[in-house]
């Protein structure tokens, strides 16, 4: 029976109704105004109402003129290690021929979507890796059309170093827009930006319900509530190092949950007073991760590892890194998580910037039946059908067969007309 030295993370399920009802006026309206009722929520939410919400040329090379030499030699590296991941990726992803039957040729291709709208959240901290991650990857797919989009900030427009990393990337257009208005612009189209056809991008519960309401009119990468962080590790770990973990991801925000699963009681109690000692001392957001950790951190002692596989994917985290004496048993035994960090070594943060996966992640649970962004979801994998009169004749009896048998007598009669001619 597992031990629980403390307990805070709470898979919640409820929508919020206040959420709800404002993310579906503001789409309504925007979808019937547009223009107009982008601009009016841009200065309502944003103290934002530029003449145009496309950002023009000067601006992306002040940011290029900005750029401090050192960053944009790193964020060169992090984009090369995305872009690489991905048209790798994109290499194990072929089209399909095949000759089931004489006369019957299947196949399947995969298609780049049209246009694809990115956004990459602002707020406390303007995620500037997300910009790789969110227009690197579909122009690694193909995509012809990256429409990039970050809210302003400070009253300044897009935070500069997102705005460089967003060019850089390969973003085709980029709007300085925020929130609900900027999935809505990306969605319905505004000024010279047409509609895309998927949305991806983070963001907080507002742009989460603006996915969730948007869906159908466009494709939606996932739905991501606050992110996740679990360890499973064992005595031979170093606590220190698995608290620093938890409380780097509990840095986003006050209500990311944090999870530590361990076949090691005293070793449970040694990250619990590491944390402490973090939070006492020298951690540098720690009144947001200590927040967090409060009231969303938890700490289970498992019997075995196979009860400790069993938690961590009932909990299904966004990640879960790995720091024990058998590792490779993990890997072969986990089933649910949005990304594995196996070994000491391999820290969520290189993941989040710059190592090459994708940190576009499911969270909520949502890892037990998904996986997250990456550049097959930029490609539709379509089917088609190609048939002789001689494999016509195999296959219309069975179809005639079964539409008669579903009452379904038209279908029947374009397999039998078919036959007729074959």
């Amino acid at each position: 029976m597992a031990e629980y030295l403390k307990q805070g993370w709470r898979h919640e399920t409820a929508r919020n109704e206040e959420v709800v009802a404002t993310v579906s006026r503001i789409l309504s309206e925007v979808e019937k105004e547009g223009l107009p009722a982008i601009r009016r929520y841009s200065r309502q939410f944003d103290n934002w109402d530029p003449e145009s919400f496309v950002v023009p040329g000067s601006e992306i090379e002040r940011a290029r003129a900005e750029m401090d030499a050192d960053l944009g030699r790193e964020l060169e590296f992090a984009l090369g290690q995305v872009r690489n991941f991905a048209e790798r990726q994109r290499e194990t992803l072929t089209d399909l021929e095949v000759e089931t039957l004489p006369g019957v040729v299947l196949g399947h291709r995969h298609i780049p979507v049209g246009a694809v709208g990115s956004y990459s959240p602002g707020g406390r901290y303007p995620l500037i890796a997300s910009s790789i991650m969110t227009v690197a990857v579909p122009k690694a797919a193909g995509v012809a059309r990256v429409v990039a989009t970050a809210p302003p900030r400070d009253g300044k427009g897009i935070y500069s170093p997102q705005l460089y990393t967003m060019d850089l990337a390969g973003a085709d257009l980029i709007l300085c827009l925020g929130g609900v208005q900027a999935f809505a612009a990306m969605a319905f189209g505004i000024e010279d930006a047409p509609p895309v056809d998927l949305v991806v991008g983070a963001g907080n519960a507002y742009v989460a319900e603006a996915k969730r309401q948007l869906f159908g009119v466009v494709g939606i990468d996932l739905l991501a509530g606050p992110t996740e962080v679990a360890v499973i590790a064992d005595e031979t770990a170093d606590p220190k190092l698995v608290a620093a973990d938890l409380l780097g991801q509990a840095e986003h925000g006050p209500t990311s949950p944090a999870l530590l699963v361990t076949t090691s009681r005293p070793f449970g109690q040694a990250v619990l007073s590491e944390v402490d000692k973090w939070l006492a001392g020298a951690w540098p957001t720690k009144e947001i991760a200590g927040a967090a950790w409060r009231e969303h951190g938890t700490v289970v002692v498992a019997d075995s590892m196979t009860e400790a596989a069993e938690i961590s994917d009932r909990y299904a985290p966004e990640h879960l890194e790995v720091q024990t004496a058998d590792d490779q048993w993990y890997f072969q035994n986990l089933r649910n998580y949005g990304s594995l960090f196996v070994g000491a070594e391999s820290t969520v943060a290189y993941s989040d910037k710059s190592i090459g996966t994708n940190h576009v992640l499911p969270t909520g649970r949502a890892a037990r039946y998904t996986g997250g962004l990456w550049v097959g979801k930029f490609l539709k994998t379509v089917t088609y059908q190609r048939l002789t009169p001689d494999g016509s004749t195999l296959i219309a009896p069975s179809t005639a067969a079964i539409a008669d048998a579903e009452l379904m007598y038209g279908h029947a009669l374009t397999a039998r007309l078919r036959l007729e001619t074959a």
